[in-house]
């Protein structure tokens, strides 16, 4: 059988809790997590605690008190990370042992302070109901009626006077820092003023010749042309606008919840293996899942430099390079995949007289997880 080509991508370095230390011990784990991760990704980690643990009021009122309460104690995040993400229990040392009571009793003593805040806002916010809000859309056409439409009323008086000034609407929607969204009401506008000289200047209304009967021929087609290139103008600001808009980029998700649905064996004794931690796939370029019911090695290599993601009990950016094979004698070849580096367990792979094929990624209640590569 002829070697596979390998495809190499480079794995981006896990942060945040998916990069702690989690085989070292509770100590070093909680080390890390108060030096290395930041405030937000904490309060992630304890105000969904505080979701699942407490009834819904209580929840609500513990989640009003101030922010501080979520991330400036470290060792609570830690507790609730290493007890309930992972399952572990805590060490029986500076009472650690009580450490998720100790957690409990916190955010238990937050909920009458969280209560008399939810109850000052509640009279707070009856206090500016009586106060008129005015909605988007009203506060949209105050703008527009307050900077373009006064120019163009300006406008319009001068050429009542006898006046023929220039006016540039490009400039007059960056000068009062108007977008694409305003220029409806303009257009609306500007395009009953252009009927209205058209009307005059071709003569297709009697009303429309009387009321300019006092404009010069030449007046009118000036006033036509500048209409028209307000009207242009304003196309070029919703040009403008739509391709300075920015694109909105999807947020990825945390790796704890990624793996919340995972289907996998924790351990199978009749082969004496057990699985890795869910959580550890999440970035991970390479997985090795071994199928208890059909004896079936799983190789999987990312296509992306971001490493894998779950969806459900599907694994994400599975890469063409990824394969399976299915075992004559499980109990020699899988100590060699937990052991070995890959490209020896790729030489090994090539002994094998079964059939490699391609698998589909998804995961369920018969796979083992065996291990996961950086490369």
């Amino acid at each position: 059988m002829a070697a596979r080509k390998k495809i190499t991508v480079r794995a981006r370095p896990k942060t945040g809790i998916a990069a702690a230390p989690m085989n070292d011990g509770f100590d070093k784990f909680k080390y890390y997590i108060h030096q290395e991760v930041d405030r937000k990704e904490l309060s992630s980690v304890t105000k969904q605690y505080v979701k699942q643990t407490f009834s819904k009021d209580d929840a609500r009122a513990i989640l009003a008190t101030p922010e501080y309460n979520f991330y400036m104690y470290t060792l609570h995040a830690s507790i609730i990370y290493w007890t309930q993400i992972l399952q572990q229990e805590l060490p029986k040392k500076y009472g650690l042992e009580n450490g998720v009571e100790r957690v409990n009793e916190f955010y238990t003593n937050l909920i009458p302070i969280g209560k008399k805040i939810l109850e000052e806002k509640a009279q707070a916010d009856t206090a500016a109901s009586n106060v008129v809000v005015l909605t988007p859309q009203q506060r949209l056409f105050n703008k527009i009626q307050e900077t373009v439409m006064t120019d163009l009323d300006d406008l319009e008086d001068a050429w009542i006077d006898g006046e023929e000034p220039e006016f540039n609407m490009y400039n007059c929607f960056k000068l009062h820092g108007l977008s694409g969204s305003h220029t409806a009401p303009v257009l609306n506008r500007l395009e009953g003023w252009l009927l209205d000289y058209e009307d005059a200047y071709h003569k297709r209304c009697e009303q429309a010749v009387e009321g300019y009967s006092h404009v010069k021929r030449t007046v009118l087609r000036r006033r036509i042309k500048l209409i028209e290139e307000m009207i242009a103008d304003l196309d070029r600001v919703k040009a403008s606008a739509k391709a300075t808009r920015k694109t909105r980029v999807p947020k990825p998700r945390a790796a704890d919840k990624q793996v919340n649905k995972i289907k996998y064996l924790k351990e199978d004794n009749d082969f004496k293996i057990t699985s890795i931690l869910p959580i550890t796939i999440i970035g991970a370029m390479r997985l090795y899942v071994f199928n208890v019911k059909t004896k079936e090695l799983t190789e999987y290599i990312s296509s992306a430099a971001k490493g894998f993601e779950v969806k459900g009990t599907t694994l994400q950016n599975v890469g063409e390079e990824s394969r399976k094979i299915k075992l004559r004698k499980p109990d020699e070849f899988l100590p060699i995949v937990q052991n070995k580096t890959p490209k020896q367990v790729d030489t090994l792979w090539q002994t094998l007289t079964t059939k490699t094929s391609s698998p589909n990624g998804r995961l369920n209640s018969d796979c083992v997880l065996l291990r996961v590569l950086d490369r």
